[in-house]
Formats: structure tokens, C-alpha cells, sequence
């Protein structure tokens, strides 16, 4: 079992930033693919960005995120880190960090929710 520790998330306005983070503990696998879904009231869950422990480079689901958001992982401490900065009032959610004990990321939102075995609790991004 793995669980999923997430920490950041708050009210900002538009235009400001927040950094979230999600450390994998208990029965991790020595690869994984781990990242962040969103879900807005009313709304679908979908994939935001997931980084596989093999990739050097993060995969987004999410165009509108791209050149805003960056998730960044550190394997060692089997934690990934979103920065997002330039926030919309439309990237308020409830963000929920994501782990499969996984070679790669999928390539698609849905198959990525999919293949998740841990969830975190989700932490609530509000930007007005």
C-alpha cells in the first residue's frame, strides 16, 4: 500500500502562484508514474501533468496548463513537486496527486486515472 502525503494548495489571486507537493510513502515500487488530476465542481476529474521515475521529462494532459504549471520529481525522495504560477480562475480545483507503480506515464488523462492505485486526499486550489 502506498500512501500519498500532499501539502500547498490555498486561495490566490489571478496572475499568483502556489506550489503543491506529494510524497509517496509505505510499498513503493522502484518505478512509478506519479501526478496530479484536478476536478472542479461540477466537472469531471482529469488528468493535469504526470512524471514517470524512468522520464527526464514530465508528460501534460493538460494544454492550457503547459508554460504555466511544472512538476518536477525527486525519485530519492519519492516526492513530485507543481509549481504553478501564472494562475486562472478556471485552475481552481480540487487537486488530487496521483501514483501507479508503473514503468512509464499513460498517455492519455483517462488512462492515467485509470491506472492509479494511490490517491492522495486532494487539496483545494481557489484562485479569484
Amino acid at each position: 500500500q502506498v500512501q500519498l502525503v500532499e501539502s500547498g494548495g490555498g486561495s490566490v489571486q489571478a496572475g499568483g502562484s502556489l506550489r503543491l507537493s506529494c510524497a509517496a510513502s509505505g510499498s513503493t515500487s522502484a518505478h512509478s508514474c506519479m501526478g496530479w488530476v484536478r476536478q472542479a465542481p461540477g466537472k469531471e476529474r482529469e488528468g493535469v501533468v504526470a512524471f514517470s521515475s524512468l522520464s527526464l521529462t514530465p508528460y501534460y494532459y493538460d494544454d492550457s496548463v503547459k508554460g504555466r504549471f511544472t512538476l518536477s520529481r525527486d525519485n530519492a525522495k519519492n516526492t513530485v513537486y507543481l509549481q504553478m504560477n501564472s494562475l486562472k480562475p478556471e485552475d481552481s480545483a480540487m487537486y488530487v496527486c496521483a501514483h501507479s507503480p508503473s514503468l512509464g506515464c499513460p498517455r492519455q488523462s483517462a488512462d492515467f486515472i485509470d491506472y492509479t492505485r494511490s490517491w492522495g486526499q486532494g487539496t483545494q486550489v481557489t484562485v479569484s
